[in-house]
């Protein structure tokens, strides 16, 4: 196994983290292609960070971009490089084999204000600690209006941008298996999509060049999907079951996200990481949608379902 310091995998590192600012680029491109309000001053934030490692030495940082629009009503498309030493505890827990930290990719959440467009959320990393390395990353919808024939869509791409590789069963299995509220009796927090973690087939080239292939298929598998919907007319019903839909999505991030937990305990930026989070979210106590609504219907829909 290729160590930190073998010059052909300091080539491919640098090689996917280029990808992934590529990436975060044309994606930010298509955001503003579709909501024009986020070229305006205030629609888009874009913040270039550095960050400290373990020991207070100078340890990378990243480019996070935070929307806020007519259309994407909040949004946050990050891209970081991070490396130096981390916490021995954390290094432990996350199968390092020693202190050193190597971390790059990308990950983005798009919350959109109108709820018959899906809330979306992706990402595409490469981590090394120590001597181990491995690839990780997916997508996943989050929908409010039962329009089943997006869904469908939605998993189709990604179903395609799979066959390659023969993941996709796998890598939705454990999507659907990952995203989920186990507090709220194993209801997901969306219908799924693909995601995959400590993945290393033990040939790194070839790793790298199917996770950047899958990565691209990103814009196919949601922009169509938004620009479908986001003239649709909605009612407060809709609203309403968006917001306590987004309650859910913060309590998954907060208490069961991966991610989250690794940024914190990596000493990343607060800010970066929580820009998950949605602007608004509701929380009633009991809450349930009206009998026969649609947003009941909806409710069956947050389980595994063969797409």
């Amino acid at each position: 196994m290729m160590n930190h310091t073998n010059p052909e995998l300091d080539s491919i590192k640098e090689n996917f983290h280029q990808h992934v600012l590529d990436l975060q680029q044309r994606i930010t491109d298509r955001m503003q292609q579709i909501d024009a309000s986020l070229k305006k001053e205030g629609g888009l934030t874009e913040d270039l960070w550095e960050r400290r490692d373990f020991d207070g030495k100078p340890g990378g940082g990243g480019r996070t971009r935070a929307f806020q629009g007519e259309i994407f009503e909040n949004a946050g498309v990050n891209v970081s490089l991070v490396h130096g030493k981390v916490d021995p505890k954390f290094a432990q827990s996350i199968g390092g084999t020693n202190n050193n930290m190597w971390a790059a990719g990308i990950s983005l959440i798009l919350h959109p204000r109108n709820p018959r467009v899906p809330t979306v959320h992706a990402n595409f990393r490469m981590i090394q600690a120590g001597d181990k390395f491995w690839f990780g990353g997916g997508a996943d919808l989050t929908p409010f209006y039962p329009h089943e024939e997006d869904f469908k869509y939605f998993h189709g791409v990604w179903k395609e941008a799979c066959a390659p590789y023969g993941t996709y069963d796998a890598w939705k299995k454990t999507c659907d298996e990952y995203f989920v509220n186990k507090h709220r009796d194993g209801e997901m927090r969306g219908i799924g999509g693909i995601f995959f973690d400590h993945y290393n087939s033990g040939d790194t080239v070839k790793d790298t060049a199917m996770v950047k292939d899958v990565s691209e298929s990103f814009i196919k598998s949601y922009f169509p999907i938004a620009e479908k919907r986001i003239s649709e007319k909605f009612t407060e019903e809709d609203e309403d079951f968006q917001l306590h839909r987004r309650g859910r999505y913060v309590e998954f991030n907060l208490l069961h996200d991966r991610g989250t937990a690794f940024g914190l305990k990596s000493n990343g930026r607060t800010d970066s990481i929580l820009i998950s989070l949605p602007a608004r979210c509701r929380f009633t106590y009991r809450y349930a949608p009206q009998s026969g609504s649609p947003q009941e219907k909806m409710l069956s829909y947050y389980r595994p379902q063969d797409w």
